[in-house]
């Protein structure tokens, strides 16, 4: 009789427990693509599955995020977190207190999850963590950056091509060369912000600076043309016309890539810039070609000058 009675007291006690007991989890990680980010709370223990009897609050250090008070169904949230909410007001009965927040407005920090059922209470930390992730694929922004780096090397090749081979246009390629080296810089500094570990906007801002300025590969393409030729040929059109179907490609390419996280579509940039990358080195061969042409007619004009002269003479 002595052992049923104790028992039965214990099962009392430990029914009528006036702690809460909650579902250990120690931290969350929030990803930086992440829109939402929800902070997990379970009571294990209530009672009543009532959301009228509980209180629930949740807290960063002494500031109130978001709190419920059942018995009028009110609730307080503060204006810094205007998203707070709780994961399922439906589910606040079974025990699940979760808070879901906009990834925007969620710290790295520290969150207390308060509640109280009857004259039952209980808390638990959760810690929230930002995880550095790229929205970008690292082999396809290597591949984009080697790309990047082939068409600058095409570009100060053909300038090599017209300063060996073509020694009238020496001191017209000051203001081309500028240019290129000034595309060459922005080049570097959009690939040093492009490839590294950073957050996702500074990867967004490396991506425009590779894809953007490549604009400037047409004029320049055109600036060299005109070097070697007093007129620009078709076929040096037709050039500088596949690289403006290439930059568009690109371009649209990183439209879309940047709108989406994570990226998927940087294959897209990919064909264009290798749309470019062909048409530079084609530009390089017709270069090398023209020059070729201009640095044979050069010495014959020099030679047929004299030549001309000795016959006026003879004549006369």
């Amino acid at each position: 009789m002595w052992l049923l009675t104790t028992g039965a007291l214990l099962a009392v006690l430990g029914t009528g427990s006036t702690e809460l007991r909650f579902r250990a989890i120690n931290y969350v990680e929030k990803y930086a693509c992440n829109d939402v980010v929800v902070l997990p709370c379970f009571v294990v223990n209530l009672l009543e599955n009532n959301d009228s009897t509980m209180h629930v609050r949740w807290m960063i250090e002494e500031l109130v995020l978001l709190s419920f008070h059942g018995p009028n169904q009110s609730y307080y949230r503060d204006v810094s977190v205007p998203s707070a909410a709780f994961a399922s007001k439906a589910d606040l009965a079974k025990g699940d207190a979760s808070l879901r927040l906009k990834s925007s407005e969620a710290m790295d920090a520290n969150y207390t999850c308060e509640v109280t059922e009857l004259n039952r209470e209980g808390e638990t930390k959760i810690g929230l963590r930002t995880r550095m992730e790229r929205q970008f694929d690292l082999i396809q922004s290597i591949v984009i950056s080697a790309l990047l780096a082939f068409i600058i090397v095409l570009c100060w090749a053909q300038l090599g091509v017209i300063a060996l081979k073509c020694e009238t246009v020496r001191k017209k390629k000051k203001d081309v060369t500028i240019a290129c080296a000034i595309f060459t810089v922005i080049a570097i500094v959009a690939v040093v912000l492009f490839i590294q570990d950073g957050t996702i906007s500074m990867n967004q801002i490396g991506l425009a600076f590779t894809v953007l300025p490549s604009g400037m590969l047409m004029v320049l393409q055109y600036s060299i043309f005109k070097l070697i030729l007093d007129d620009v040929t078709r076929k040096g059109y037709a050039l500088i016309g596949f690289q403006v179907v290439g930059y568009l490609v690109a371009v649209v390419g990183f439209a879309l890539s940047v709108s989406a996280c994570p990226s998927v579509l940087l294959s897209v940039v990919i064909a264009g810039v290798v749309v470019m990358a062909v048409a530079d080195l084609l530009a390089l061969v017709y270069v090398y070609s023209c020059s070729r042409t201009k640095d044979h007619q050069t010495p014959r004009k020099a030679v047929e000058e004299p030549l001309n002269d000795t016959k006026g003479v003879m004549q006369e």
